[in-house]
């Protein structure tokens, strides 16, 4: 799946943009008609601790899926990130088969 990566008000590091890449790859397991996506990376100024924040957005035929996660860590936020998406994608495929 081809992913667009945005980081917003800083540089990503390649270790990062790989790490979400590959869990991003994993939702093909699920949804295999996946067009793209979009990843948004961004440090929120407002919270202490948990200030990373991860959007994800999805496009498959018929509708785009997203996902907005905020974590102490964008791995952290990307896992959680992810499996939103997974149980989106679970719902959509059963939608469309039933």
């Amino acid at each position: 799946m081809k992913l667009q990566m945005h980081s917003i008000r800083f540089d990503a590091d390649q270790k990062l943009i790989d790490f979400i890449q590959k869990k991003a790859n994993k939702l093909d397991t699920f949804f295999d008609r996946i067009i793209d996506g979009e990843v948004f990376m961004r440090l929120d100024r407002d919270s202490s601790n948990e200030n990373k924040v991860i959007e994800i957005k999805l496009n498959i035929p018929g509708t785009q899926l997203f996902a907005k996660e905020q974590a102490k860590s964008f791995e952290a936020a990307t896992d959680i990130a992810v499996e939103a998406l997974r149980k989106q994608l679970i719902k959509f495929k059963d939608k469309l088969y039933a």
